[in-house]
């Protein structure tokens, strides 16, 4: 009988830290100390805490273990599943001392939910993620898998399964926030002799991963999610489109697909009902602007991957010319629940304009990095200090990027916004697929915008001029304005250039593309004034305006900078002060880096 459960993270974070030999460890341990039919292994998706990997999680007692490294693994054996006492240097460190108190370093009742990082979320569309192995039909259906799928088949018309979508008040995930039973009523009302359901699982947005975790951990969701979109609008064939720099994501969506045939749950008459419907997979080559829905489409038919004129949407004529739905991921990862539980249980999550939960992938200057899903309408505030543990090294939060190149810059003034699709348009920003970047005050907020432009610059398709020409001018004009050289007129040309590319461009890439831009002038102009009327970077970043100078009365004539100079750029005698010459200095920073009295300062 088993008795424990040790769940090791299967996804793309914890695989590159070595989550896969700890799992070949595991079960050589396991079986050295007799435990082999009282303990079982079980890869799962990701946990959410992707900065702490490897995870291993064990049940039913629920312990957190983080950072597991090989030499862990018989530790944890001998200790935790063979003498029952838990390890409690490996435990994540914020619910460590409560489980002093709980257990008495005994093995006792303890969940994650206990922990600050998981109290405040409400996980949805990762509910199945780091509790079942993604590669296990059976384990899916174990918890209600497909139990979605046979109620819209045996129990709802199409027309039911539309309306309960659009009552949950479901809005799409990848950054638009159209409703998605909107869009699916369009697709249904136009008759075709075939008809395709698609998703988008292309996020390339920086620092986004959010649907690759949701394939990782949960691909049957998403197959059984695109079936009920097939009979709610009458297709028979399903296409999901996702990154080839996805390979655990590709891996576990092909099995998925597999076993689901091989139950009968795609193909011929599911559940004996005549519903046929049948998916594969398409890979992207990894563009980022095939994230837009029609050149995505483009991409699939084997076409360039290039926007299309809108109208006609897809939905009237979408995939091969057919009408076609087209959500992405974590929209999908939506649909069972809410066939299942109803749209009223949905729609009681969020706020009035927008309903459930998001998912947002939190890095940058943060302390929890990893996912985080919570209902809508929580603060920014909650999800940056509470959450995510704050910013590391006691230093002050400066702004929050959502919507990756496509979205804008959150200051401190609106930490405590609501976060939801029309709240953040209406500060600049937007919510884009789910990308929360956090920035503290050591970043520039104008080399920031330069990113995120050089990032669009890149992945423009070429097709129109305002996007092709004006990005790259747009990206000119920062750099001219990084690099010292910059005007007041320059400042005001460039905003000028951001409405004409938003206004003229063909696709949301273009549109959207100058947000970063305007939404750093609107709340930190005068970093910009500084770059140009000063020629300083206040946060220290950009090189050509920095100068490294040596603090006399702090340098102790050790020779340490001075030794690490790349250019011999330092000067100076022992125990006396030295000297930079900033006509040799290259700005690398090496002097600082080395220097252990904070002797150095950059200005």
């Amino acid at each position: 009988m088993i008795r424990s459960q040790v769940m090791i993270c299967g996804g793309t974070g914890c695989t590159s830290s070595g989550s896969k030999t700890l799992q070949k460890i595991f079960a050589e341990q396991i079986e050295a100390n007799g435990l082999s039919d009282e303990v079982k292994i079980i890869q799962t998706g990701c946990f959410g805490l992707c900065a702490l990997g490897p995870v291993v999680v064990i049940h039913p007692e629920g312990t957190f273990y983080s950072r597991v490294t090989p030499e862990d693994v018989p530790v944890i054996v001998t200790e935790h599943l063979l003498k029952g006492r838990i390890v409690e240097r490996l435990v994540y460190n914020e619910v460590s001392d409560e489980m002093k108190e709980k257990a008495d370093n005994a093995v006792k009742e303890f969940s994650l939910s206990d922990t600050v990082f998981y109290k405040s979320q409400h996980r949805v569309a990762l509910s199945h993620c780091g509790l079942i192995n993604p590669e296990s039909i059976d384990e899916y259906i174990a918890v209600d898998g497909y139990a979605a799928l046979g109620k819209a088949l045996t129990e709802m018309t199409p027309e039911g399964v539309i309306e309960e979508v659009k009552a949950s008040g479901l809005r799409g995930r990848g950054g638009g926030g159209f409703p998605t039973g909107l869009k699916w009523s369009f697709a249904a009302a136009n008759d075709a002799d075939q008809k395709y359901v698609a998703c988008n699982a292309d996020e390339g947005d920086p620092g986004a991963f959010m649907d690759r975790s949701v394939l990782e951990g949960d691909p049957h969701a998403i197959i059984e999610a695109m079936a009920i979109a097939g009979y709610a609008i009458g297709a028979s064939k399903g296409v999901v489109y996702v990154r080839a720099e996805y390979p655990i994501a590709v891996k576990r969506l092909q099995k998925a697909i597999v076993d689901a045939r091989e139950y009968g749950l795609l193909g011929d008459d599911i559940f004996g009902t005549g519903f046929s419907f049948d998916m594969d997979i398409r890979l992207g080559a990894g563009a980022f602007v095939c994230g837009e829905e029609t050149a995505l489409l483009n991409s699939c038919e084997g076409k360039r991957g290039e926007p299309r004129n809108r109208p006609p949407f897809p939905a009237v004529k979408g995939l091969y010319g057919k009408p076609t739905v087209l959500n992405n991921v974590e929209t999908y990862a939506n649909i069972p629940k809410i066939i299942l539980n109803g749209a009223d249980w949905f729609a009681s999550m969020g706020t009035e304009k927008s309903k459930g939960t998001k998912v947002f992938a939190l890095g940058g200057k943060i302390n929890n990095t990893g996912l985080v899903e919570v209902p809508m309408g929580t603060t920014l505030r909650e999800v940056i200090e509470v959450i995510g543990g704050g910013i590391p090294g006691g230093k002050k939060f400066k702004a929050a990027q959502t919507g990756g190149p496509s979205g804008g810059c959150i200051p401190p003034q609106h930490l405590d916004i609501p976060i939801d699709y029309d709240n953040l348009i209406s500060i600049g920003s937007m919510m884009g697929s789910g990308g929360l970047i956090v920035m503290d005050e050591t970043t520039c907020m104008v080399d920031i915008a330069k990113f995120f432009l050089e990032f669009t610059v890149d992945e423009s398709c070429g097709k129109c001029t305002p996007c092709r020409i004006g990005t790259k001018r747009l990206y000119e004009m920062l750099e001219k304005i990084t690099s010292g050289n910059g005007t007041l007129e320059d400042i005001d040309k460039m905003e000028e250039l951001c409405y004409y590319i938003k206004n003229n461009s063909l696709c949301g890439l273009g549109q959207t593309a100058p947000n970063p831009v305007l939404s750093t002038l609107r709340y930190f102009r005068d970093e910009y004034v500084a770059h140009v009327v000063d020629k300083k970077c206040p946060a220290g970043v950009c090189k050509k305006l920095l100068t490294y100078k040596i603090v006399a009365d702090k340098c102790k004539g050790c020779t340490a900078c001075a030794r690490n100079c790349p250019v011999g750029a330092i000067s100076g005698t022992v125990r006396n002060p030295h000297t930079i010459d900033t006509t040799k200095c290259i700005k690398c920073g090496a002097c600082m880096d080395t220097c252990k009295f904070g002797a150095i300062i950059k200005e």
